[in-house]
């Protein structure tokens, strides 16, 4: 049965009569966080039962949470065919107070999100890879991510979160349902995300970028670059066989940036292949014209995986040699490593069990 979260409300409006309906069952279900049609109480009975007839609500089924000690969690989802999905939700800020108890900002959360089932792309690195790729995942099995993992951690629904689409899958792979999710997420009547607090994280599918571009989102974007020449990249990501690093580079000097932001590369960091201050000078002038910010990441271990985590002291260094070269460059800070961090690991091992 078809989910009414794969729908936007403009969509909605046509399908519902009169068009204000759209907007009334949007706000139950994205604001009021509704569970049952039963509860939306303005709508009448008739429509009511027309919704339960044609519709469902939540396309998702938590089956497994792993709760870290520095407050990150990881969900998996079971979906209607049973296969899964992982999500994460990460602590970014803490809540804040002053001396006498007043409440300065709430905890700020980031909500990691996938796109796919799987994935096409094949990196050396990630163990989502290793099972290969299944299928697309809906606009609604995208968007209920967010409201489960909000509604589960009692995140009202007018608190703003931060989305990235980085967790299993190639966003850009999936490129309609995602852009249709983020259109949803932002909408005034549902979630109200802005488009600025919402990152889509790519492998570099070129033509993907020039057609996200064109779109015109708004959204910010993340290039998973991870080496500085084709050689090593190609060792790590075979889809730049495909789409090497110069076609990336062409792609994002083309995309529509906002003025107060910058394109993320991000740079996982793996000790004694690319790590050195030889990739870090490469990385420098590959970036030179570009208004980036880099964002180094500590490679995650998991079971078998043939890539270590790097030395702190190479890291450090890596990002001084940035930094001193007026490149814009943080260190993400390691999140969940006494849980399963690191992607497709909780879904590996449910697998497994099963």
């Amino acid at each position: 049965m078809n989910s009414l979260l794969n729908y936007t409300k403009d969509e909605l409006s046509n399908i519902f009569q009169p068009s204000f309906r759209a907007k009334q069952i949007f706000q139950w279900i994205y604001q009021k966080g509704v569970d049952e049609f039963d509860e939306m109480k303005n709508i009448s009975k008739e429509l009511r039962n027309t919704l339960k007839d044609k519709y469902t609500l939540n396309p998702l089924k938590i089956i497994d949470v792993e709760t870290s000690q520095d407050g990150s969690k990881k969900y998996l989802f079971a979906l209607h065919d049973n296969l899964t999905i992982e999500s994460v939700l990460l602590p970014m800020k803490q809540e804040q107070r002053d001396e006498n108890g007043k409440l300065i900002h709430h905890t700020r959360y980031t909500i990691c999100i996938s796109s796919q089932v799987g994935c096409k792309i094949g990196c050396a690195f990630c163990l989502t890879a290793k099972d290969g790729f299944k299928r697309n995942l809906s606009v609604s099995e995208i968007v209920a991510q967010v409201l489960q993992i909000k509604k589960d951690n009692n995140i009202a629904s007018n608190r703003k979160v931060n989305i990235v689409f980085m967790g299993m899958g190639e966003p850009l792979d999936n490129l309609d349902n995602v852009a249709k999710s983020i259109k949803i997420f932002n909408d005034s009547d549902g979630l109200s995300i802005s488009t600025r607090r919402q990152t889509i994280s790519t492998s570099g599918l070129s033509h993907q970028i020039k057609k996200l571009g064109e779109m015109n989102l708004g959204v910010l974007l993340a290039i998973s670059l991870h080496a500085v020449d084709d050689k090593l990249r190609e060792e790590l990501m075979p889809i730049n066989k495909a789409y090497n690093i110069e076609s990336i580079i062409k792609a994002v000097k083309e995309f529509p940036i906002d003025t107060r932001k910058k394109v993320m590369f991000e740079y996982l960091v793996i000790r004694d292949l690319n790590d050195d201050i030889k990739s870090a000078k490469k990385l420098v002038k590959l970036l030179g014209d570009i208004k980036a910010k880099v964002n180094l990441i500590y490679f995650n271990p998991y079971p078998m995986s043939e890539f270590k985590r790097p030395i702190k002291k190479d890291m450090l260094n890596f990002q001084k040699y940035l930094l001193d070269h007026k490149i814009t460059c943080t260190i993400r800070e390691s999140k969940g490593l006494d849980i399963s961090a690191a992607c497709g690991q909780l879904y590996e091992k449910n697998r497994k069990a099963l």
